[in-house]
């Protein structure tokens, strides 16, 4: 695995790679992260790590242009989760979520350039994420309803 880059952000926002020793934009960020490079954003002055809140800058700058990802409704839902019992559980299942997703994306990718039946191929991934995302949903919500395991060994018997 390659080294992260490095990018220092100064008090006046802007934002300098280290690697490269040059100031970037966070479109420059973004596409950082779809080349799949590994990146950590830090304060120049004190060090502390501010990855995640410039990654959520890009994701507001992405959602405000174009067709965004998330509906108001959704991003409603998303903040009634916070502070929540159920956040650490829906966190988990969604970083699932999406991981599942980009690695479909991946494989579709592949065999659609090497299809002969591209529908059978798209039939064929529906069906097995809708066994992936029941097991998912199954297994998080067993965690809430029972989350010390008694019933799980009431039923093996």
């Amino acid at each position: 695995m390659t080294e992260k880059r490095i990018i220092k952000k100064y008090p006046n926002r802007r934002l300098y790679d280290t690697s490269i020793s040059k100031y970037v934009t966070l479109n420059d960020v973004k596409q950082l992260v779809i080349d799949k490079e590994p990146v950590q954003v830090v304060d120049a002055k004190t060090k502390a790590d501010l990855t995640r809140s410039v990654l959520l800058q890009v994701i507001l700058e992405q959602e405000e242009e174009g067709k965004p990802i998330m509906s108001a409704q959704m991003l409603e839902q998303l903040i009634r989760f916070y502070g929540d019992p159920f956040q650490n559980n829906f966190a988990s299942y969604l970083e699932s979520s999406i991981k599942l997703i980009a690695e479909q994306r991946s494989k579709v990718r592949s065999s659609l350039e090497h299809a002969t039946d591209p529908l059978g191929i798209m039939t064929s991934l529906a069906n097995r994420n809708m066994e992936v995302f029941k097991d998912m949903q199954d297994g998080l919500f067993s965690k809430i309803l029972d989350p010390t395991g008694v019933n799980k060994d009431k039923d093996k018997k």
